[in-house]
């Protein structure tokens, strides 16, 4: 039977249709799980020309990766996406599409911390000359310029301190310095902001976080411009990358729900940073939804009001007390990663990870808000400041 195009419908109706074609598959609603290798062909002549065919190898193409892929590069309005086995991946894998020997790469101060490690012991070691910038630098990033730009990498917002770039200003001095740029848009995910109809080459997700939603697989993807789509396709095809069939799948199952997931993660999430805002023992909330926050406007301009479930508080302690809060948790659960269904709580290291802009204030505790009831959320922070305070 004759489908509608999901790509021209609603954002809830994209979620429920894109990456599925029943009429392919004999009428069953999901794509099949094809654990595949080796792919037979009919001739010599059609394995001689394998290189034009839709489905290869395993590694390169199945029904299930062309699945997400599809929907992924719908969802981004991208000219193509990849997959790769995690986040950082799918941090590492454009860098190294992107970047030349001796270019100058740009990254945040305040960027995820396997992404200052990868450039401090891979980037540097492979000739690339790394400067680290204010996260709120905007235009005046060009005073950094030195060289050849070859990147230009954002994350919006920060790593446990959540400022929020100028978004704009950024591409643009890139741009004019012919940098190509990517962005971490994990938090956001393209439900809140597309990168790449905003001129961002790159974009990159750890889908993880709100893509799988519930802590139980690791996948990444990088979707791209039509620019750069080449050159990230021939290097995640030269470096052998693709995701796991099970975490594919897993990933495919969890956009269904994505929408839903992260409306509930962005309320109680702004529930609970308000009711933190309120405290004598918290010094300052990092969320940038919040009226008073210095990325405020840049966060509405730019998300259009949105949020997430992931933020951070500036404790009016000591890093003893910190670590009493947590250990006296008993809902959140103290572990990395986010985006799933609980709600976790982490301490966040800001001594190693900023250089370019230290951080002399209190500790900071990273906040995952997960589905739980936020009453429920609040009793246990507010049992846990007792036993820190106490």
């Amino acid at each position: 039977m004759a489908r509608f195009d999901p790509k021209t419908k609603a954002l809830k109706t994209q979620l429920a249709h894109l990456g599925r074609n029943p009429d392919e598959h004999f009428g069953f609603v999901n794509p099949p799980v094809i654990r595949a290798s080796t792919v037979l062909f009919e001739n010599t002549a059609a394995m001689e020309g394998r290189a034009s065919s839709r489905y290869s190898y395993g590694l390169t193409n199945t029904p299930l990766i062309e699945a997400l892929t599809d929907a992924i590069t719908a969802l981004e309005d991208a000219a193509g996406t990849v997959l790769v086995p995690s986040g950082l991946a799918a941090v590492t894998l454009p860098i190294l599409a992107a970047a030349e020997p001796g270019d100058q790469i740009l990254i945040p101060d305040n960027v995820y911390w396997p992404t200052r490690r990868f450039a401090d012991e891979t980037l540097t070691r492979l000739g690339m000359r790394i400067t680290y910038y204010d996260p709120l630098i905007g235009a005046d990033i060009r005073s950094l310029f030195e060289g050849k730009v070859g990147i230009v990498f954002l994350e919006a917002p920060g790593s446990n301190t959540f400022e929020m770039p100028d978004i704009p200003a950024l591409v643009d001095a890139a741009r004019e310095a012919g940098a190509v740029t990517m962005l971490d848009n994990t938090w956001a995910t393209p439900l809140i902001y597309k990168p790449v109809p905003n001129g961002i080459d790159y974009s990159i997700q750890a889908g993880t976080k709100y893509f799988g939603g519930h802590a139980d697989v690791l996948i990444g993807s990088v979707a791209a411009s039509a620019r750069v789509w080449p050159r990230l396709k021939e290097t995640h095809r030269n470096m052998g990358l693709q995701a796991g069939t099970e975490e594919i799948f897993l990933t495919l199952r969890g956009l269904r729900s994505m929408g839903l997931r992260l409306a509930e993660h962005e309320k109680n999430a702004l529930e609970i940073a308000q009711w933190l805002k309120a405290r004598s023992d918290v010094a300052r909330v990092l969320h940038p939804a919040l009226p008073d926050d210095p990325g405020h406007a840049i966060w509405k301009r730019d998300f259009g009001g949105r949020a997430s479930g992931l933020f951070g508080f500036e404790l009016a302690g000591s890093k003893e007390q910190a670590a009493r809060l947590l250990d006296s948790l008993k809902i959140f659960g103290l572990g990395f990663s986010w985006g799933g269904f609980e709600s976790l709580a982490a301490l966040a290291n800001l001594g190693p990870t900023r250089t370019a802009t230290p951080w002399s204030a209190g500790p900071v505790i990273r906040l995952q808000i997960g589905l739980e009831e936020p009453k429920d959320l609040m009793d246990d922070l507010d049992q846990a400041f007792r036993a820190a305070f106490g």
